[in-house]
């Protein structure tokens, strides 16, 4: 169970408003994770989102397809992009009573410690919930496919919590909505989002990954609904032919979801200008998905 949670002045927040770039990453954590991990990375221009570059990774300054390698060079990319935000596709923590710290940083900045490396992360997870795979509050309100320990998840949430935030969090070169509020200076923000609650909400439960053996143009063409749907909000644009045609030839919808995560982030961001940031109890434990 948690112990003492921490309470944050909320009065003190200040809103977003001055954030000049965003970026949507869709996360891996697979060995190959280079290749995996496509970045979306965008400008603001009056209250359009911009789309000026989609790429894997390994594409980085000294990246490579190696995990490692590309989780240092995803840190430091972060790390440098001030007056940004960055949407991550990765759970930010787990259920309340699997939380065993005061507060949602100690969680963080203890975890590695905690789980040396996935397969004991899984382990003892299923292990502490009985073998059920619990739910964070925000995955049942915002609809996530999965808990953050599920089989086809957990590795994505251990990398992401260790070989990202962690590190991130350590240098005190980031700040993390909700949890660590956004106080004044121009450090990258990071929000967790979800690019399939972002559909669900949108209403777009469309097929759109791998080859159909069938009809081999129908997820292509589920691509091209999705990204026109987002681009028929007037909040996304994509000025170059060749940048269009890289995100909807990707079959693996790395490249979409990169620019759905991107999406879900302006979103958030353009909401939270409105109001001051601030997050439920379990939101301030467990994490928050912007959707």
């Amino acid at each position: 169970m948690v112990m003492g949670m921490a309470k944050m002045d909320r009065s003190s927040l200040r809103s977003p408003g001055d954030v000049e770039g965003i970026h949507g990453v869709d996360f891996s954590g697979a060995r190959n994770a280079g290749a995996k991990i496509w970045i979306a990375s965008c400008t603001i221009v009056g209250d359009v989102l911009v789309l000026e570059d989609c790429r894997p990774a390994e594409t980085l300054p000294d990246s490579a397809r190696n995990r490692d390698r590309c989780l240092a060079a995803l840190r430091e990319f972060i790390s440098a992009k001030q007056k940004c935000a960055f949407g991550l596709d990765f759970p930010f923590g787990l259920p309340r009573d699997l939380v065993k710290a005061s507060n949602w940083e100690q969680f963080v900045l203890s975890f590695g410690k905690r789980y040396p490396d996935p397969k004991e992360f899984w382990r003892a997870s299923h292990s502490a919930s009985d073998g059920h795979e619990w739910k964070r509050v925000t995955d049942k309100n915002d609809k996530t496919p999965f808990s953050p320990y599920n089989l086809r998840l957990y590795r994505q949430t251990y990398y992401g919590i260790r070989g990202v935030l962690a590190p991130l969090v350590q240098r005190k070169s980031v700040h993390v909505l909700p949890m660590q509020g956004v106080p004044p200076g121009s450090k990258p923000w990071l929000l967790e989002v979800c690019p399939a609650s972002t559909l669900i909400r949108m209403e777009l439960r469309v097929s759109y990954k791998g080859r159909a053996e069938k009809h081999p143009g129908e997820k292509s063409l589920a691509r091209a609904i999705i990204l026109k749907r987002i681009e028929s909000t007037g909040a996304v644009s994509i000025p170059a032919p060749a940048l269009r045609g890289r995100v909807l030839e990707d079959y693996h919808g790395d490249a979409l979801d990169s620019v759905i995560a991107a999406f879900a982030t302006f979103r958030a961001i353009k909401k939270l200008a409105r109001s001051p940031v601030s997050g439920t109890d379990a939101d301030m434990i467990e994490g928050h998905v912007y959707v």
